[in-house]
């Protein structure tokens, strides 16, 4: 047995990605008794709703008149909490292979550190939404030898970067947040870029980076970063062209770019999977992709009639827990449809008995 098989996790069910549908995944296995480890390529829960608009109101889920991305996220945690899943955050899943006896082996990387796991399990549920999320990088040839190093696409703790002079490229909330703790930090010198002097942000961030900067203690250069000087195995200054294309150029010892993230299939585009617009193909009987064993739930797949509606993953994650019924549990009858509101058995593994 190799190194990576004598390392390898074993599980019930993979689930990639931590998003609502991911999430619903989760509970809909635990209901039958599945057990199950979730990776996401993001620091926590929540995907999409969570990351870029936890606060802002949904207001087509059953039931509920209203309710943010983040409360969303909140109550689907609560929900799955007594089937006690595996939370892989900051993981990418990398590569995919099957084993000789029909498993899966999923093997993943750390976003923004070394490492990753190796899981093993019957069925593969994929629930990545539109990609895996991955930080709008610089542009810049050659730039990405200082990433972890001086260069960071997430934001660092004000306690734990090195004093010193900080660029930050950026003008949403994480970009003005982190600009703000820097200075207020009093250890850094600290520079903020972005192409205009106009932020997407609460007005009280917004009004305390004015007065850092009335202060004396941030200052702000509108423009695009277009070239970067190094000097041996150093970072040292950042090009920055304003709007009439006159260069500045800003030294620096930390440079940290939070211009949001964008989604990307990434390595699943390589999987083999038959794939109509990068989208996953499924039927719509146990939303099984073109591999035994295989399951996609939500944006990322298609099929015809297809509405990237949260409602309809919803559903799509009920239909394929129970369609992987045969591949989870080999040689186990299908159990009786059974309701949570009547069925002691399911109250009991929600905990309720």
């Amino acid at each position: 047995m190799s190194d990576a098989l004598a390392a390898a996790i074993d599980t019930d069910a993979v689930v990639i990605g931590a998003g609502p549908v991911g999430l619903y995944q989760v509970f809909q296995l635990g209901l039958l008794e599945a057990r199950a480890h979730v990776i996401d390529s993001l620091p926590r829960a929540g995907g999409q709703p969570a990351q870029l608009y936890p606060d802002k109101p949904i207001y087509d889920l059953p039931g509920i008149a209203a309710c943010t991305g983040q409360q969303l996220t909140d109550a689907l945690l609560a929900q799955i909490a007594p089937f006690e899943p595996v939370f892989h955050f900051g993981q990418e899943a990398q590569t995919l292979r099957r084993l000789p006896d029909g498993r899966w082996q999923v093997a993943t990387r750390a976003v923004h550190a070394l490492g990753g796991v190796t899981l093993r399990a019957r069925a593969l549920f994929i629930a990545a939404g539109t990609g895996a999320f991955a930080p709008r990088r610089l542009k810049l040839s050659g730039i990405q030898a200082w990433e972890g190093r001086q260069l960071f696409y997430r934001p660092p703790d004000a306690a734990d970067l090195p004093a010193g002079r900080a660029l930050i490229v950026g003008g949403g909330e994480a970009a003005l947040a982190c600009a703000i703790a820097l200075a207020e930090s009093g250890r850094h010198t600290v520079t903020l870029t972005h192409r205009r002097d106009a932020f997407q942000a609460d007005s009280t961030a917004i009004a305390r980076w004015h007065a850092l900067r009335t202060e004396g203690r941030a200052q702000f250069i509108a423009g695009q970063p277009t070239d970067f000087e190094a000097e041996g195995e150093r970072l040292v200054a950042l090009h920055i062209a304003d709007h009439q294309g006159a260069q500045q150029r800003v030294a620096l010892d930390a440079l940290i770019v939070l211009q949001g993230l964008a989604p990307q299939l990434g390595p699943i585009a390589d999987w083999n999977l038959a794939l109509e617009r990068k989208q996953l193909a499924v039927d719509t009987e146990r939303f099984a992709t073109s591999a035994p064993g295989i399951f996609a739930v939500g944006d990322i797949n298609t099929y015809p009639g297809k509405k990237k509606l949260l409602v309809c993953g919803f559903h799509e994650a009920a239909l394929a827990a129970w369609g992987a019924l045969p591949t989870l549990f080999p040689g186990r009858a299908e159990p009786p449809l059974q309701y949570t509101s009547s069925s002691a058995h399911l109250q009991t593994l929600l905990g309720l008995r």
